[in-house]
């Protein structure tokens, strides 16, 4: 049996939640489910996760040209600032909140000397590109992303909006449920 495509009802809109990690593929599913160059929707309440996966949404988003909208409805934090910062149009609401920090070094695996010394290395080629990267996408003044990112800081919605890398919406009800009492 086949069925009818669904009326097409506007973007795609995307529930970015939880983790960004390794193992979870949703996320990129979904954008490759987005027609090249069309829009989409995307909702963030996210703590971050993984630094390669950030990156390989916000690649995603722009190799494939998706005319992103994201909006921070809880938290946007650390690897989940990336696909946030290839948005288009990015809102967020007073409630919003965005935790910038430097990448944080994680290893469960016991590694020789060698490969350690070359996981620093890399390391610390990652933190910068990815921090130049982040400034590059939002953009934001290099200095304040530097203070913002060291030693860490959670930005508020409407801090973020007043530096001019989002909207600020206010969340107010709507008209019709104000005049009820």
């Amino acid at each position: 049996m086949t069925t009818d495509p669904p009326e097409d009802d506007g973007p795609l809109e995307i529930a970015v939640f939880g983790d960004l990690s390794d193992d979870d593929s949703s996320v990129a599913e979904h954008l490759l489910s987005v027609p090249p160059g069309e829009e989409c929707t995307l909702y963030f309440d996210c703590p971050g996760g993984s630094a390669y996966r950030a990156v390989a949404l916000l690649s995603l988003l722009r190799l494939r040209e998706i005319q992103a909208t994201g909006v921070v409805l809880g938290e946007c934090s650390s690897a989940a600032l990336w696909p946030f910062a290839a948005c288009q149009r990015r809102i967020v609401t007073p409630y919003s909140v965005l935790l910038f920090h430097p990448i944080k070094w994680q290893s469960e695996e016991a590694v020789m000397f060698p490969e350690a010394s070359e996981w620093a290395r890399h390391f610390e080629d990652l933190e910068m590109s990815m921090d130049k990267l982040l400034a590059q996408f939002f953009p934001i003044d290099a200095q304040l992303l530097s203070e913002w990112m060291r030693p860490g800081r959670y930005v508020s919605g409407p801090e973020f909006a007043e530096a001019g890398l989002a909207e600020l919406h206010d969340l107010a009800p709507p008209r019709s449920a104000q005049g009820r009492k």
